[in-house]
């Protein structure tokens, strides 16, 4: 909204002329957020205690998680009004990639906000069943799947970060590995959460990446010189990603060890769908797998517990997701969690590494 403001006045007014640059709008959009945050959150975490929104510790989980029942949850609305409005007040609203975000983004928030409200304030212990919601997370991923298979001048070939020929073409098939790439970031960031500051960590560490990438795809002369795909208008998605760092970094003022408020579905539904679809805009979905590599690894886990159990009778960790496995083998909790955020930016530079390996 300001971008459609001010701009125009640049050509009239020096003043204004900043608001033709991508960095300045980028850098506005994470410490707009970044304030919102740290103005709004007091009062979320008050409504949310005055709702009794408060999370339900499972009772077969690690012993020293029985302190934190009735901590305020649903904290993840903050987060989705910290990055939409930012969005808005600083993007070009007429780039389509910026709705295609917006719409996974809240979306997902919307379908994390039934489960958990169904959960804590109804006290219904169901809440949604997880066919429901993979339902509507493949319904809503499939619908961006065939808007951009159809969408004149998007690709639909497969990139490979270490490998500057091998673009395999996808064809029909573009459209389910879309709908793959943004429910599995879904669902493995919301298996991440599980620890105070694990996942938000992670995920503005993932965004600022993406950002990066965002910028270069989105450019010409930087996405040809370093050679990824050049995705027009890719570049505005930028802002999106500066106001997802922010907004990381404000919600994690609060729910930083030992949390004052959880995400809940709502938030890391949709920031792992978000994740997922700048992934896709940007033609860099395998490097997800890199950068998101603490995702993975927590998603993967609960995988072969389950199949394990299944199969053979045995379980291969002491509880998945992983993160708990190394809790019942006594490691503090603030510890592992920044283990996993220092993981988390080693794998984040191996990633931007490879602009260089192509």
């Amino acid at each position: 909204m300001l971008y459609h403001l001010l701009y125009p006045l640049a050509s009239d007014y020096k003043l204004f002329n900043v608001f033709k640059y991508l960095t300045f709008r980028t850098i506005y959009a994470m410490i707009t957020a970044l304030l919102l945050a740290f103005i709004v959150g007091p009062w979320v975490v008050r409504k949310l205690e005055a709702l009794q929104a408060r999370q339900v510790i499972r009772t077969d989980g690690p012993e020293s998680h029985l302190k934190k029942q009735g901590t305020p949850t649903m904290g993840g609305v903050l987060i989705l009004v910290c990055i939409v409005l930012p969005t808005l007040l600083w993007a070009d609203l007429k780039n389509v990639f910026i709705w295609i975000t917006l719409l996974i983004l809240v979306g997902y928030g919307v379908l994390g906000f039934v489960d958990d409200y169904k959960k804590v304030v109804e006290k219904n212990p169901k809440g949604l069943s997880p066919r429901q919601k993979m339902f509507w997370q493949v319904l809503l991923a499939a619908g961006v799947g065939i808007f951009l298979f159809y969408l004149p001048g998007f690709s639909t070939e497969l990139y490979l970060p270490f490998f500057k020929r091998v673009h395999p073409e996808l064809g029909i098939l573009f459209i389910p590995f879309v709908t793959l790439v943004i429910v599995g970031a879904s669902n493995a960031v919301n298996l991440t959460d599980g620890l105070d500051g694990l996942a938000i960590g992670p995920v503005a560490i993932n965004a600022a990446t993406y950002l990066l990438f965002c910028y270069i795809a989105g450019n010409a002369r930087l996405s040809g010189y370093l050679q990824i795909p050049y995705v027009p208008g890719a570049g505005e998605l930028a802002v999106l990603c500066g106001a997802m760092v922010g907004a990381g970094l404000g919600f994690l003022w609060y729910n930083s060890y030992p949390a004052e408020v959880f995400m809940g579905d709502v938030g890391s539904l949709s920031l792992g769908g978000a994740l997922g679809t700048l992934a896709v805009l940007t033609k860099q979905e395998i490097l997800l797998v890199i950068v998101g590599g603490v995702f993975v690894v927590e998603a993967l886990s609960v995988i072969f517990q389950v199949g394990s159990y299944k199969y053979r009778g045995k379980r291969i960790f002491r509880m998945a997701p992983i993160h708990h496995h190394f809790e019942l083998k006594g490691v503090a909790e603030p510890k592992i969690i920044v283990r996993f955020w220092i993981i988390t930016i080693i794998l984040a530079l191996v990633a931007i590494s490879t602009l260089k390996m192509r």
